[in-house]
């Protein structure tokens, strides 16, 4: 075995073991293993990044695929967050705050917030004075702070892509009031269009590159005339607003559409009704930040994630095809959300399916 292997074999043990954990619903053993492998000398930031962040990866694979239950997703999430508290405290006095103040916080109505504190604790370990703010923070809360506390830099974290135009009020809240924003997240895409395109500062495929770009030096204050919100000119066709603002009347449109095609859906149940409600939700949601965004490969890959989804639970990826017609009809007067409906159907129709595990 060569010093490589040797290397990796620690974090893929300690993988293992909290993967063991997680499943069992057992707290004490993730907790232990966490514990046992700093005090055997794994680097702390090694177990947050490659032990505990691959769990929490793997843990929504396995989800899509349908190889865990809701429950044991929540459950797992639970025992990590207790596992990062208990690295975090185990390691507290090991690094004095030297290299400035980060703010780090989930955009209003994100509530995976573990991807933020997998960061907020890296950049701890790094020497950052770390005000952690957690998920579900509103703007003016955020900058209520921001004026208290003086940051260098807002550490902005995303991962459902219907939270983009939220995140996008934010980041000019705060490059408003005079500090950057570096974002992160799954929605902000796999390369960082939206974080360009929203005009964040900076934007960072994980915790440990974001860590290692703000090492290389402070991020630039935002400049008088920084990015308004208002500088995305699609926007002017009022398509977005207008199908963000009649979500609820175009679910029940497309919903009792439905039912008068397909007669076996008068038989459903209440909570069956309400499923099919909320899934009708989350496309309008998807088809409103894909006008928000002008970007129509948005709304598609949330269209082939679902399909696989749905797949892997025994339902037909075709079946979503007549919700986007009936979406389509409603939306018939709006060219660019007709035009991306008739997109992602045409995807659905020509495009294998196959587990992919994320919805951006």
């Amino acid at each position: 075995m060569n010093a490589t292997t040797t290397a990796a074999a620690g974090p893929r043990q300690l993988t293992a073991a909290l993967w063991e954990a997680v499943l069992a619903f057992d707290e004490p053993a993730a907790i232990t293993a966490v514990l046992r492998a700093l005090d055997d000398g794994m680097d702390a930031e090694t177990v947050l990044l490659d032990a505990i962040a691959a769990v929490q990866g793997r843990v929504g694979e396995e989800w899509a695929a349908n190889r865990i239950t809701v429950a044991q997703e929540h459950a797992a999430t639970a025992i990590s967050e207790r596992a990062i508290a208990a690295l975090a405290q185990h390691t507290s006095a090991r690094t004095a705050p030297a290299l400035g103040r980060i703010t780090v916080t989930c955009v209003d109505g994100e509530w995976h917030a573990l991807p933020a504190r997998l960061l907020a604790e890296v950049l701890r370990l790094r020497g950052w004075h770390v005000d952690y703010l957690g998920a579900q923070v509103p703007t003016p809360h955020l900058i209520a702070h921001l004026h208290r506390t003086g940051p260098d830099a807002v550490a902005l974290s995303s991962s459902i892509p219907t939270r983009l135009p939220t995140a996008h009020a934010m980041i000019t809240a705060c490059q408003a009031v005079g500090v950057p924003v570096l974002v992160g997240g799954a929605a902000f895409g796999p390369d960082g269009r939206y974080a360009r395109l929203l005009g964040a500062d900076a934007w960072a495929t994980d915790a440990r590159t974001a860590a290692d770009d703000l090492a290389r030096g402070p991020l630039p204050r935002p400049q008088p005339d920084h990015q308004a919100i208002d500088d995305l000119p699609h926007l002017t066709d009022q398509e977005y607003t207008l199908v963000a603002r009649t979500r609820p009347d175009l679910v029940r449109a497309v919903l009792t559409g439905l039912e008068e095609a397909y007669p076996a859906m008068r038989g459903y149940t209440e909570q069956q009704r309400e499923r099919t409600a909320q899934d009708l939700a989350h496309i309008v949601e998807f088809l409103a930040t894909a006008l928000y965004t002008g970007d129509q490969q948005l709304f598609s890959r949330f269209l082939l994630w679902t399909a696989d989804v749905l797949t892997a639970r025994g339902v037909p990826a075709h079946s979503l095809l007549p919700a986007l017609e009936l979406l389509g009809r409603e939306l018939k007067d709006f060219p660019r959300a007709a035009g991306m409906l008739r997109a992602g159907a045409a995807g659905l129709t020509r495009t294998p399916q196959t587990t992919s595990g994320t919805a951006a």
